[in-house]
């Protein structure tokens, strides 16, 4: 049974051009549709975990005990509207005991950012399925917003006053299916779900928010291939010999199938099955599940197959997972402690080598199905035993733990190829409606009957936990039936590197016809000091572009992409705050530098809030300003001045750690991410400045990249870049908007802010 990946088909779009809800992005609405796991509480108490289908159809969304295409007049046992309002949260991996027979799965949870209170969680059997969920709902969202911003009786039908409570009746069943052209299946059919497949089918294409296999910030990495073992390359970076702390080595190699089917090998403890192929973890067992993204593992092995004197071993050590927007799975493992777990008589305790593991899709070509990805793994070795076992081809080394830990690319790629069920060929298909296309951009049809009905349920009555419907406690049995893949086809290609751009194809941003203003910088301080010079630490400066990997002109034709310019603003001022709790809106703050006589002046200020959570709260604001006013026809004017919808679309943020520890170079990744689909984020547009307002903390998957970082912050050294993602060739090249170089900060120079 194929599963799923989401696959645009028939937008009328060039290679490159990426996805637009504007009127050129002709082909008409979509539909989504496959099987979920629905999870919640009864009205006794009882949690339970039923199989249902859910489908999408523009801006609503229905689910059903069975698969309405095999069942036709079944109605829904819930029903409901996505509004703007929605937030969608990715919670990982979550183990159940019913309803599917035991295993894991991969939980969306949904919720009202207006009123947390209405909220539901579905769940899918892999990560893959629940990302390409989040994309169909995003999707129905951003109809629901294009609708709420053409104002009128849309407005009014979208506005939170018409909410129905979650336990109220919900009335007669509306059809929606009218004006629209495609129908996208996700998922697996029930039979396949029991059973915990955790197959994907093949192709998963880059998507709309993440472009390119390779990062967009240039590394300092230097691989150079030593040694081949069993088809899989070793690389040495060496780059970095001189550090002396260890010598980081990959491991790198192919695999025939899709990165879901590698990644959820991986994380697989089954005894039988990694017994077939890691001679090193295949005894392991969970200790500990932090969240869906972190566990803690414990295992032994027996070193009689590395060394036959040595008594037995154990291990413990941490996981930490995350999917990336491109379908990259980055998995870090680190030795760990566990009282759960304490030393025990007969073994002896190890340290596993700190360890990464990528997981990256290959792009296939369109004349065939078969799933390819690159695993890549990381480990940190000690520097002596490296080097005698590059000089000597019979030392010890063979015979290790970090040389256990490199064959395990080998023992999953033989371990995949030998079993052909693991890999599954999709068998795409496109369901045409008998209506006519309907653009996207032009809403919905005035014809569609929902227009007509004044009951509006909001999405959270199809997911909350109680229900009016009486049958929804009880499920029901399905009968086994072939499932059809279908994939979406988003225009991003692989890039390639081309000429440096200069800062002049940016200045067309800014208003020609005024004169330049005279920014002075002594008028501007902010609570973290500027760097007096590249040693110093806690403090801030505002590097080049030349670090980054910007679209070119040619970009839409070629995918090519140039090296940036300097940034189009101005970088004045960045404050390191402790906060009580997160604070929007602090550029109307008394102590904010907008509020100053001097930031009054500037003719324009983007600020920059990053909201860092832990205990206490942060708050990053970096201050870019313009010595002239943005032009009014410019691509940044329709970001300033625009929708918060075609904000969330374009602001792209690109990281990378310039210095610091290696682990957390890969956490961090330097791959650009469009901010507005990965956390939540909040603008304010007033008098002379644009505030965004970032929350990382609304991303479980951000979270845990960030406590991560925060342990290593008085070490590391970090770029940022921010940009407008440019889709349009009018808008090509990019420019970067402004960087900044955050040197080793440190967590108590932190100044206290009051609410």
């Amino acid at each position: 049974m194929d599963a799923l990946d989401l696959k645009k088909v028939g937008s009328g779009r060039s290679q490159g051009s990426g996805h637009s809800r504007g009127s050129s992005a002709g082909g008409g609405r979509f539909e989504y549709f496959g099987w979920v796991y629905h999870l919640g509480v009864n009205k006794i108490g009882h949690e339970y975990c039923h199989l249902r289908f859910l489908f999408i159809r523009g801006k609503y969304v229905e689910m059903y005990k069975r698969d309405p295409h095999e069942n036709p007049g079944i109605r829904p046992i819930r029903k409901g509207v996505v509004g703007p309002t929605l937030m969608i949260e990715e919670f990982g991996r979550r183990k159940v005991n019913h309803g599917v027979g035991g295993g894991d799965i991969y939980v969306l949870r949904f919720y009202n950012r207006l009123d947390e209170t209405k909220k539901g969680e579905i769940a899918c059997a892999t990560a893959g399925e629940a990302q390409k969920w989040m994309e169909a709902f995003d999707q129905a969202k951003q109809q629901a917003e294009f609708e709420l911003s053409r104002g009128g009786s849309a407005r009014s039908k979208l506005n939170s006053e018409d909410e129905i409570d979650l336990d109220g009746h919900r009335p007669r069943v509306r059809h929606y299916a009218q004006g629209l052209k495609k129908l996208i299946k996700i998922g697996q059919g029930p039979e396949t779900l029991l059973r915990q497949s955790s197959n994907l089918a093949a192709d998963i294409g880059e998507d709309e928010y993440f472009e390119k296999d390779v990062g967009d910030a240039v590394e300092a990495y230097e691989w150079k291939c030593v040694r081949t073992v069993n088809g899989v390359r070793i690389f040495q970076d060496v780059a970095n010999t001189d550090r002396g702390k260890g010598v980081i080595v990959k491991a790198v190699g192919v695999i025939d199938a899709s990165a879901d089917t590698a990644f959820e090998v991986l994380l697989n403890l089954e005894r039988r099955q990694r017994y077939e192929w890691d001679m090193l973890t295949g005894d392991l067992e969970m200790v500990d599940s932090i969240d869906g993204h972190y566990d803690v593992v414990y295992g032994t092995y027996s070193p009689m197959y590395l060394s036959r004197w040595d008594s037995k071993r154990d291990f413990i050590f941490s996981r930490q997972w995350f999917r990336g927007q491109d379908g990259t799975y980055t998995i870090l493992q680190s030795p760990a402690v566990h009282k759960k777990k304490p030393q025990s008589s007969g073994y002896r305790r190890t340290k596993l080598n700190p360890s990464t593991w990528e997981i990256r899709n290959f792009n296939t070509s369109m004349d065939t199905n078969t799933p390819r990805c690159l695993v890549t793994q990381m480990v940190e070795i000690r520097s002596v035993g490296w080097w005698k076992w590059k000089k000597n081809h019979f030392s010890k080394f063979e015979k290790s733990v970090p040389y256990a830990l490199l064959c395990q690319v080998a023992g999953l790629k033989e371990y995949i190829a030998a079993n052909p069920a693991l890999k599954f060929k999709s068998a795409a298909s496109v369901i045409q409606s008998k209506v006519s296309p309907v653009s996207v951009s032009s809403g919905e049809s005035e014809a569609d009957p929902a227009h007509d009905d004044p009951a509006h349920d909001e999405f959270y009555d199809a997911m909350s936990a109680d229900s009016s419907s009486s049958d929804e406690d009880s499920d029901t049995e399905f009968k086994n039936k072939d499932a059809k893949v279908k994939l979406k086809n988003v225009a991003w290609a692989i890039t390639s590197l081309a000429l440096k751009r200069t800062l002049s194809d940016a200045n067309k941003e800014l208003d020609p016809k005024a004169a330049p203003f005279m920014i002075d910088p002594s008028q501007f301080h902010g609570s973290l000091r500027k760097a007096r010079d590249e040693a110093d630490t806690d403090c801030w400066t505002s590097p080049s572009g030349t670090g980054f990997m910007i679209r070119g002109k040619t970009y839409l034709k070629d995918s090519s992409k140039v090296t940036g310019g300097d940034p189009l603003l101005k970088l004045i001022a960045v404050d390191w705050f402790k906060v009580d709790k997160s604070i929007d809106r602090i550029a109307l703050h008394p102590k904010c530098l907008i509020q100053s006589e001097a930031g009054k002046k500037l003719p324009f200020v983007l600020v920059v809030n990053l909201q860092v959570p832990a205990t206490p709260n942060y708050s990053l604001v970096l201050y870019y300003a313009s010595d002239r006013p943005v032009n009014p026809n410019s691509l940044l004017a329709k970001f300033v001045d625009g929708s918060d919808m075609f904000r969330n679309a374009r602001f792209k943020l690109i990281p990378s750690i310039v210095d610091g520890y290696w682990m957390v170079k890969r956490a961090v990744g330097s791959k650009a991410c469009l901010l507005g689909k990965a956390v939540s984020c909040r603008y304010l547009r007033q008098d002379n400045f644009l505030e965004i307002d970032v929350d990382i903390g609304s991303s479980s998957v951000a979270r845990s990249i960030i406590g991560l970082v925060l342990g290593y912050v008085t070490s590391i050294v970090v770029d940022l870049a921010i940009l407008i993602e440019a889709r349009e060739e009018a808008d090509l090249p990019e420019y970067i908007l402004g960087t900044v170089r955050l040197n080793r900060l440190k967590i108590d120079s932190a100044v206290h802010l009051e609410a």
